[in-house]
């Protein structure tokens, strides 16, 4: 369904009449007031802000109709209001509004509230959020990125204090949040309890839905749900906008076009394209990202952010051949993961770009070897293939990526990524590799957000990925720690107007800084 783009250049006549209009609330016969007042019943969100448009996302708890007012002040005082728009059961209530025409480097203030269809004049409690657009100049930008929510059955424990590492970033003031994929775990079933190591429980809030995979649309969306039942998520999104993408999760572990679900009892609908069909519907839906009218559903895209930064989202998950040997000597369809389309415009888009800085936001590490089957480890889920070799299969796509950036003297890429639930710097150097034809390029790792902490994962050599730091379990703790034991990380990135380094830190949920590395900016050409 096609989001209506929305201007805030309405006529102060409009929105005096418009306010007006709302101050005459009387009593309807037979309507009770508290109990008909819609309410935004998920908190807000906004997203894909960049200098003058961003996208603001609520839902209501029942048919209504949204109303928003701008503001570039805290009090209000210069508020447009905008169009009215519905939130109809095809969505499930839930309403994106784009807003466009915003002034630059500036901060923008909204606040909705959301009417009741059949008596306008009853109106729910206003909410009020916030974002920043992006800057026209070379001013400081301070961005957060990390992955995987609600992962592995740890829910939200409020004796543990819910999502807590979404209060840590929100504690930096970041202009946005990079959400890396595993929005939701539609795989995992959230139980009312489980074991923690050691002893002792940890103790979910549940509701309905949660307690199985995801199947239907309703389960799909509520996942969502679930996440933004957090205290900490709800107060993040009103302040910091996300950029989200997507990774196996959001549909099913280790998703590919090859997935044989036919053994696997958890689930009766069997077929992988229609579970992914309906998890994009519910991710479309349930997140601020932007709208595409000629591709529906699609996930990657460049987000500009100012003259020092530009941001390309991938999409590992949707282009891709099924999971399995990838030890290609040529490519072919079957060995891709970005796929041709998507590889064509990132390339395009990477020669365009003029910023400073062009980070590539990618949901799976380059070098770190992710199995298909870990017992077994063979089969290939992310892009390295595990045989230290040169480039083959999935790797020929990276290789031939690469290429293009050093023949194209695109200088300061850098690769920012998660999946692996640790947090690690990778240096990758060609004088190290089986493929070298590419210039020496940074890759950092963060997650997990709030589920279970895991690795560390074995390097292929292929592309000579150097340890630069790892913080992951050890043998003696295992695997799947849970979040009460700390290990969870974001990653924290700062620009700095004036030289135009970046500084990048790996950070916990406690924020304690693990790691910290300032890249000066190079020029290539």
């Amino acid at each position: 369904m096609k989001r209506p783009a929305i201007r805030i250049t309405i006529t102060r006549r409009k929105l005096l009449t418009s306010a007006t209009a709302g101050t005459f609330a009387l009593a309807m016969p037979g309507l009770s007031r508290a109990a008909d007042r819609p309410k935004v019943s998920h908190g807000l969100q906004s997203g894909d802000i960049d200098a003058t448009s961003g996208m603001i996302w609520a839902r209501s708890d029942r048919p209504a109709r949204m109303q928003v007012d701008v503001a570039t002040t805290e009090s209000f005082k210069d508020a447009l209001r905008l169009e009215a728009i519905d939130a109809r059961p095809a969505s499930d209530f839930a309403v994106k509004r784009l807003l466009i025409n915003l002034p630059s480097d500036q901060t923008i203030f909204y606040r909705l509230r959301f009417a009741n269809l059949s008596h306008p004049s009853v109106k729910g409690e206003p909410v009020i959020g916030r974002f920043r657009t992006a800057p026209r100049s070379r001013r400081d930008i301070r961005f957060v990125w990390s992955g995987d929510t609600a992962g592995q059955g740890w829910g939200i424990n409020p004796d543990d204090g819910g999502m807590k590492t979404y209060a840590a970033m929100g504690r930096h003031d970041p202009d946005f949040f990079i959400h890396s994929g595993d929005v939701i775990y539609a795989d995992g079933p959230i139980k009312p309890e489980a074991r923690l190591p050691g002893g002792g429980r940890w103790k979910n809030i549940v509701k309905e839905g949660v307690g199985k995979v995801a199947e239907t649309l309703d389960e799909f969306r509520g996942r969502f749900k679930y996440n933004l039942l957090d205290e900490n998520l709800r107060a993040f999104n009103a302040q910091v906008p996300t950029f989200v993408q997507w990774d196996d999760h959001d549909v099913i572990d280790n998703w590919s076009p090859a997935k044989d679900l036919k053994s696997d009892n958890r689930y009766k609908e069997k077929s992988i394209a229609v579970l992914a069909e309906r998890a994009a519907q519910a991710f479309h839906e349930m997140t601020p990202i932007c709208y595409f009218p000629e591709e529906p559903g699609r996930i990657y895209r460049k987000i500009p952010y100012g003259p020092l930064l530009d941001v390309f989202f991938l999409d590992l998950r949707s282009y891709r051949g099924g999971n399995g040997p990838s030890l290609e000597t040529e490519m072919t369809p079957a060995s891709r993961i970005i796929g041709e389309t998507q590889m064509l415009w990132l390339k395009r888009e990477l020669a365009l770009s003029r910023a400073t800085w062009k980070v590539i936001a990618c949901d799976m590490p380059i070098g770190l070897i992710v199995w298909d089957d870990w017992k077994e480890k063979k089969g290939v889920e992310a892009i390295a293939n595990g045989d230290q070799g040169k480039a083959k299969g999935r790797e020929l796509e990276i290789a031939d990526l690469l290429r293009f950036i050093n023949a194209s003297n695109i200088a300061n890429v850098v690769w920012l990524t998660a999946d692996v639930h640790y947090t690690a710097a990778h240096y990758y150097n060609p004088d190290k590799a089986q493929f070298q034809d590419f210039a020496p390029f940074w890759e950092f790792v963060s997650g997990p957000l709030h589920a279970g902490t895991f690795g560390p994962n074995e390097l292929d050599r292929t592309f000579g990925p150097e340890v630069r730091f790892i913080k992951a379990p050890t043998k003696e703790q295992g695997v799947n720690l849970p979040p009460s034991m700390g290990m969870q990380f974001f990653g924290l990135v700062d620009i700095e107007g004036k030289t135009g380094q970046m500084t990048v830190r790996l950070m916990d949920r406690d924020d304690k800084e693990l790691y910290k590395v300032t890249l000066d900016p190079a020029t290539r050409g």
